[in-house]
């Protein structure tokens, strides 16, 4: 993803440019899989979606670093214990971090520069379920990313469930880009999800065709399965 490691420049850094809305952005989060879907948003927590359900949650202003995803196989007890087979948040049916690859992401900054919300589809998490990410309200970018990646995953990416990015298999600067900006550049694994879903975060530095803005106070649909 990008926000969390390499866009440090979200941050407002001139009062004069930047502000936020008085309203909370709604996010209204439908599985039209035709299986359940544990719907996971940090911040907001989770749910359990059975297929056509749907679930609300308002997002404060200025939220940044915010994500929004889809868990599979999972198993709850009354307390909201368990575990996912893909995308579990440390065992909680309510999530209060981040899941576990591999998960496909909707990812969003709120009112940051020139009131600007940032908004994309990762795939540096690799892929688990199609997402359509995409505003309810204002015009800008649909985002969607449908293939069949885990029918077409390399078997070096394979994973239950779904089909690892390789910058969680491998864990090295080529794939994850850790030593910085600039440090690596799209491989030959990356191009198997930029392929597939152009418009989607294949590897944290790809920036220029997958980080999209829509203006501040737009109110947005994540769509699993659509």
């Amino acid at each position: 993803m990008s926000f969390t490691k390499i866009l440090p420049f979200l941050a407002c850094l001139l009062p004069i440019l930047c502000f936020t809305s008085t309203l909370a952005a709604t996010f209204d989060i439908t599985n039209r899989c035709s299986y359940t879907v544990w719907a996971a948003a940090s911040p907001g927590g989770g749910r359990r979606l059975d297929s056509g359900q749907s679930w609300q949650i308002n997002v404060a202003p200025g939220t940044t670093q915010a994500r929004i995803w889809g868990r599979t196989n999972c198993n709850f007890d009354s307390s909201g214990r368990g575990r996912c087979q893909t995308g579990d948040c440390n065992g909680q049916l309510q999530c209060q971090g981040y899941g576990q690859p591999p998960n496909t992401l909707a990812e969003f900054a709120l009112n940051q520069f020139q009131n600007l919300d940032f908004v994309d589809i990762s795939l540096v998490d690799g892929f688990n379920i199609p997402m359509e990410f995409s505003p309810t309200t204002n015009v800008c970018r649909n985002l969607r990313c449908t293939a069949p990646i885990n029918d077409q995953c390399p078997n070096e990416l394979r994973a239950p469930g779904g089909c690892n990015n390789p910058c969680t298999v491998y864990r090295t600067n080529e794939y994850c880009c850790t030593n910085g900006p600039g440090s690596c550049s799209a491989t030959r694994l990356s191009m198997f999800f930029k392929d597939r879903c152009p418009i989607a975060y294949s590897y944290p530095q790809d920036d220029a065709s997958s980080l999209f803005t829509c203006p501040g106070g737009t109110n947005y649909r994540v769509v699993f399965c659509p």
